[in-house]
Protein backbone atom coordinates (compact mmCIF):
# COMPACT_ATOMS: atom_id res chain seq x y z
CA UNK A 1 0.00 0.00 0.00
CA UNK A 2 1.50 3.55 -0.66
CA UNK A 3 0.68 6.07 1.50
CA UNK A 4 2.53 9.49 2.21
CA UNK A 5 5.33 9.64 4.21
CA UNK A 6 2.74 11.79 6.53
CA UNK A 7 0.44 9.04 7.40
CA UNK A 8 2.55 6.29 8.95
CA UNK A 9 1.69 4.27 11.42
CA UNK A 10 3.39 1.39 13.86
CA UNK A 11 0.99 -1.71 15.12
CA UNK A 12 -1.86 0.87 13.99
CA UNK A 13 -0.51 3.69 15.88
CA UNK A 14 0.68 6.75 14.39
CA UNK A 15 3.40 7.99 13.97
CA UNK A 16 5.74 10.93 13.00
CA UNK A 17 7.93 10.70 10.20
CA UNK A 18 10.14 13.42 9.00
CA UNK A 19 12.09 14.53 5.56
CA UNK A 20 10.90 15.22 1.87
CA UNK A 21 8.72 13.52 0.74
CA UNK A 22 9.95 11.46 -2.54
CA UNK A 23 7.27 11.29 -5.36
CA UNK A 24 7.31 9.09 -9.25
CA UNK A 25 8.92 10.91 -11.21
CA UNK A 26 11.48 12.67 -8.90
CA UNK A 27 15.29 12.69 -9.23
CA UNK A 28 16.79 10.05 -6.47
CA UNK A 29 18.87 12.13 -3.97
CA UNK A 30 22.45 12.03 -3.73
CA UNK A 31 23.52 10.42 -0.33
CA UNK A 32 26.55 8.99 1.47
CA UNK A 33 26.17 6.14 3.97
CA UNK A 34 28.00 3.90 5.80
CA UNK A 35 29.75 0.58 4.49
CA UNK A 36 30.41 -2.65 6.19
CA UNK A 37 33.48 -1.47 6.03
CA UNK A 38 33.34 1.61 7.64
CA UNK A 39 34.05 3.53 3.82
CA UNK A 40 31.83 5.96 2.93
CA UNK A 41 29.78 4.59 0.51
CA UNK A 42 27.56 7.08 -2.20
CA UNK A 43 24.89 7.33 -4.86
CA UNK A 44 27.90 7.10 -7.45
CA UNK A 45 28.98 4.03 -6.94
CA UNK A 46 25.20 2.53 -8.64
CA UNK A 47 25.67 5.46 -11.16
CA UNK A 48 24.21 3.48 -14.47
CA UNK A 49 22.29 0.70 -12.91
CA UNK A 50 18.56 -0.06 -11.62
CA UNK A 51 18.60 0.40 -8.68
CA UNK A 52 16.07 -0.64 -5.42
CA UNK A 53 16.33 1.32 -2.12
CA UNK A 54 15.14 -0.57 0.98
CA UNK A 55 14.91 1.84 3.95
CA UNK A 56 14.33 -0.09 6.79
CA UNK A 57 14.23 0.36 10.85
CA UNK A 58 16.97 -2.51 12.02
CA UNK A 59 18.29 -5.76 10.35
CA UNK A 60 17.74 -7.37 13.75
CA UNK A 61 14.22 -7.01 13.60
CA UNK A 62 11.60 -9.67 11.80
CA UNK A 63 9.97 -8.05 9.45
CA UNK A 64 12.81 -6.07 8.21
CA UNK A 65 14.77 -9.45 8.11
CA UNK A 66 12.12 -10.42 6.08
CA UNK A 67 12.16 -8.13 3.71
CA UNK A 68 16.10 -7.89 3.24
CA UNK A 69 16.33 -11.70 2.42
CA UNK A 70 13.47 -11.50 0.32
CA UNK A 71 15.26 -8.86 -1.90
CA UNK A 72 18.11 -11.25 -1.43
CA UNK A 73 16.58 -13.55 -2.67
CA UNK A 74 14.89 -11.39 -5.59
CA UNK A 75 18.42 -10.34 -6.42
CA UNK A 76 20.31 -13.14 -7.50
CA UNK A 77 17.61 -13.33 -10.37
CA UNK A 78 17.70 -9.90 -11.59
CA UNK A 79 20.66 -9.19 -13.68
CA UNK A 80 23.99 -7.13 -13.50
CA UNK A 81 22.67 -3.92 -14.29
CA UNK A 82 20.09 -4.33 -10.83
CA UNK A 83 21.45 -2.98 -7.46
CA UNK A 84 19.72 -3.42 -4.69
CA UNK A 85 20.56 -1.30 -1.14
CA UNK A 86 18.90 -1.36 2.18
CA UNK A 87 19.42 1.35 4.51
CA UNK A 88 18.87 1.52 8.08
CA UNK A 89 20.67 3.04 11.39
CA UNK A 90 22.39 -0.05 12.52
CA UNK A 91 25.68 0.39 12.75
CA UNK A 92 27.77 -1.09 10.11
CA UNK A 93 29.06 -4.50 12.48
CA UNK A 94 25.75 -5.45 13.24
CA UNK A 95 24.74 -5.08 9.20
CA UNK A 96 28.31 -7.08 8.29
CA UNK A 97 27.62 -9.77 11.33
CA UNK A 98 23.75 -9.98 10.20
CA UNK A 99 24.56 -10.56 6.47
CA UNK A 100 27.06 -13.04 7.55
CA UNK A 101 24.86 -14.84 9.44
CA UNK A 102 21.65 -14.82 7.02
CA UNK A 103 23.91 -15.51 3.94
CA UNK A 104 22.86 -11.90 2.57
CA UNK A 105 25.16 -11.34 -0.55
CA UNK A 106 23.54 -10.18 -3.06
CA UNK A 107 22.31 -6.82 -1.67
CA UNK A 108 24.23 -3.70 -0.49
CA UNK A 109 23.61 -2.96 3.18
CA UNK A 110 24.46 0.69 4.65
CA UNK A 111 24.07 2.57 7.70
CA UNK A 112 22.78 6.34 7.94
CA UNK A 113 24.10 6.33 11.07
CA UNK A 114 27.56 8.51 10.67
CA UNK A 115 26.19 11.36 8.49
CA UNK A 116 22.38 10.83 9.09
CA UNK A 117 21.21 12.88 5.80
CA UNK A 118 19.65 9.81 4.09
CA UNK A 119 16.66 9.87 6.29
CA UNK A 120 16.37 13.67 5.52
CA UNK A 121 16.26 13.40 2.12
CA UNK A 122 14.20 10.34 1.38
CA UNK A 123 11.75 11.33 3.62
CA UNK A 124 12.02 8.45 6.13
CA UNK A 125 13.27 10.00 9.55
CA UNK A 126 10.82 7.96 12.18
CA UNK A 127 10.54 10.55 15.05
CA UNK A 128 10.75 9.31 18.51
CA UNK A 129 12.79 6.09 18.07
CA UNK A 130 15.39 8.45 15.49
CA UNK A 131 15.18 4.97 12.78
CA UNK A 132 14.42 5.30 9.71
CA UNK A 133 10.37 4.05 8.56
CA UNK A 134 10.01 1.45 6.29
CA UNK A 135 9.93 2.53 2.48
CA UNK A 136 10.68 1.14 -1.24
CA UNK A 137 12.18 3.43 -4.26
CA UNK A 138 12.86 1.93 -7.20
CA UNK A 139 15.06 3.92 -9.97
CA UNK A 140 16.06 3.78 -13.22
CA UNK A 141 19.87 4.10 -15.03
CA UNK A 142 19.54 8.07 -14.71
CA UNK A 143 18.32 8.13 -11.30
CA UNK A 144 14.66 8.74 -12.10
CA UNK A 145 12.40 7.30 -9.69
CA UNK A 146 9.73 4.75 -10.94
CA UNK A 147 7.80 3.92 -7.70
CA UNK A 148 7.95 5.26 -4.52
CA UNK A 149 6.22 3.31 -1.30
CA UNK A 150 6.18 4.65 1.78
CA UNK A 151 4.72 1.82 3.83
CA UNK A 152 1.53 2.96 5.41
CA UNK A 153 2.53 0.37 8.76
CA UNK A 154 6.33 0.27 9.59
CA UNK A 155 5.45 -2.89 11.12
CA UNK A 156 4.57 -4.67 7.91
CA UNK A 157 6.16 -5.24 5.06
CA UNK A 158 6.21 -3.49 1.45
CA UNK A 159 4.56 -4.34 -1.72
CA UNK A 160 7.29 -6.30 -2.92
CA UNK A 161 5.23 -7.51 -6.05
CA UNK A 162 4.80 -3.69 -7.42
CA UNK A 163 8.44 -2.84 -6.56
CA UNK A 164 9.38 -5.93 -8.90
CA UNK A 165 7.14 -4.76 -11.01
CA UNK A 166 8.21 -1.24 -11.25
CA UNK A 167 11.48 -2.31 -11.99
CA UNK A 168 10.66 -4.67 -14.84
CA UNK A 169 9.28 -1.85 -16.73
CA UNK A 170 12.07 0.16 -16.96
Amino acid sequence: MNTSNQNIHFKGEKTTVAGRELSVGDKLPAFKLTANDLSDLDSSTFAGKKLIVCSVPSLDTPVCANETKRFNSEAASLGKDVAVLVVSMDLPFAQKRWCGAEGADQVTTASDYKYRSFGEDFGVVWQGPQLLARAVFVADPSGTLKHVEYVGDISQEPDYDAALAALKNI
